[in-house]
């Protein structure tokens, strides 16, 4: 079993000013496989101030230097790819398939592509007589989830390296093993003392401590929508930026001329990868009303075929949850659709007692909008089928929700992307279109604000000044 005692300051792992660490389950053996320091406000508080003083240093460093170092770490992830993907297998139970060719490929992209955004990108223009300066904001915290643990680091400090930001990272406490990956490949490229910073720990300690603190000039949160909003409370105190990618309950709308046969087992597979842990899931299948006994028939089909068991196995495709308390919650959804009236199509059931935080890959029909699992965010392989006697009416369902992360339209092309431009989401894929890592991301309503990825991403990290001669 590993043991990580310390955090990542100032260019070196310092011992945490906690004594308490922080146990690493297996979700899939239930097995604790690492601990890791339980760190405290006084580490933020010594990490920012590293942040702080190299903040100058870094944000002078030509650009195309800057593109040099995040270059440098995309290649040492691109060599430890295999080691980085079973260790996110691991510690969050994605199949080692998914980890290979998602959760790996994601953040060494992320890396690469700051780099050759930053090396293009033009800081500073004339706007009718002004001169435009866009430049770092100075500290970053960066508060990320455990569903895409490497993925939602990297998109935060790869960006916020290349605008010329230092970084304090808190990776969740639930994840934190890759983190420590990513971390060794910084300290191995050399990148200046103060620029990167690590602090694990929980949201309640560590997560607060930067997201109150003074000194960090902008914060970066991917997580729930609650908390989320916490954070938003916390970091208002000092009136600093706050870029928010939060929860989703995102629309998959198949239209009446919609090849079934092939939407249907496309669009379950995709809802069940990561086994539903993914913030932008199409979790609500809206289908015409005289469909729905196919619908139902296609999607029962899919999800049973779907193999569920042992995330190191090339086989699998839905692993266990994350942990026994994702595990918990989840059935405690699947309970309250079932009360409320939704029809359990296929999965709900899962032994509790069994190894593993294992949930069966979960269909229900006859949801209605008022339903639980209609409105809130399960995050676990359960899918919602929801009729509609009209377009309008799909559109309106669609939209009937406090998330705009994501959404999907499939039917013939013309009038798919009509409707996908109503729908009020971050992101709309039109039939088979494929996910784009470099296009912007990011959610209207309480999916959050802000958004991620290519040069939207790095202008998130940027302050706008004018010059006036």
């Amino acid at each position: 079993m590993q043991i990580h005692e310390k955090n990542y300051i100032d260019g070196k792992w310092t011992a945490s000013s906690g004594t308490q660490r922080i146990p690493v389950t297996n979700p899939a053996t239930d097995e604790v496989i690492a601990e890791v320091t339980a760190g405290t406000s006084v580490d933020v508080d010594t990490a920012v101030a590293a942040a702080r003083a190299a903040f100058p240093g870094w944000a002078a460093t030509p650009a195309s230097e800057r593109a040099d170092y995040l270059g440098a770490i995309a290649g040492k992830l691109a060599e430890r790819s295999e080691e980085i993907a079973r260790t996110i297998s691991s510690e969050m139970g994605c199949p080692i398939s998914v980890a290979r060719a998602v959760q790996t490929p994601l953040p060494i992209n992320s890396f690469a592509e700051a780099a050759n955004i930053v090396r293009e990108y033009e800081f500073e223009g004339e706007h009718r007589g002004s001169t435009v300066v866009r430049e770092p904001f100075g500290v970053l915290g960066a508060i990320t989830p455990w569903n895409y643990p490497l993925h939602q680091i990297a998109l935060k400090v790869a960006y916020g390296l290349a605008a010329g930001n230092t970084v304090v990272v808190k990776p969740s406490e639930v994840t934190p093993l890759c983190a420590i990956a990513l971390t060794e490949i910084v300290d191995e490229v050399g990148l200046p003392p103060g620029v990167f910073n690590i602090v694990f720990g929980t949201g309640a300690e560590v997560g607060e401590a930067i997201a109150g603190h003074g000194d960090v000039d902008v914060v970066s949160f991917t997580g729930s929508t609650r908390a989320g909003k916490r954070v938003s409370e916390v970091a208002a105190r000092n009136v600093k930026k706050v870029s928010l990618e939060l929860g989703g309950k995102s629309p998959n709308v198949v239209l009446d001329d919609a090849d079934l046969a092939a939407v249907v087992p496309a669009s379950v597979q995709m809802m069940m990868m990561n086994s539903g842990q993914t913030c932008t899931a199409l979790t609500r299948m809206i289908v015409p009303r005289d469909k729905v006994a196919e619908v139902e028939a296609l999607a029962k089909a899919t999800a049973d075929a779907l193999p569920v068991g042992d995330p190191t196995d090339d086989g699998t495709a839905v692993g266990p949850l994350s942990s026994r308390a994702q595990q918990k919650r989840v059935l405690g959804f699947i309970k309250t659709g079932i009360d409320e009236g939704a029809r359990l199509v296929t999965g709900g059931e899962t032994d509790v007692d069994a190894r593993g935080a294992f949930v069966r890959p979960t269909v229900f029909s006859d949801v209605t909008e008022d339903m639980t699992i209609h409105n809130e965010e399960i995050f676990g392989p359960v899918l919602s089928i929801v009729a509609y006697d009209s377009e309008d009416e799909a559109i309106r369902i669609a939209n009937n929700t406090d998330y705009g992360l994501a959404g999907a339209v499939w039917g013939s092309p013309e009038r798919a992307e009509k409707i996908a431009r109503q729908i009020r989401a971050g992101q709309v894929q039109v039939n088979a279109g494929a996910f784009n890592p470099n296009a912007p991301f990011g959610g209207y309503k309480q999916s959050g604000l802000g958004r991620e990825a290519g040069e939207y991403g790095l202008e998130e990290f940027l302050e706008v000044k004018s010059i006036q001669r």
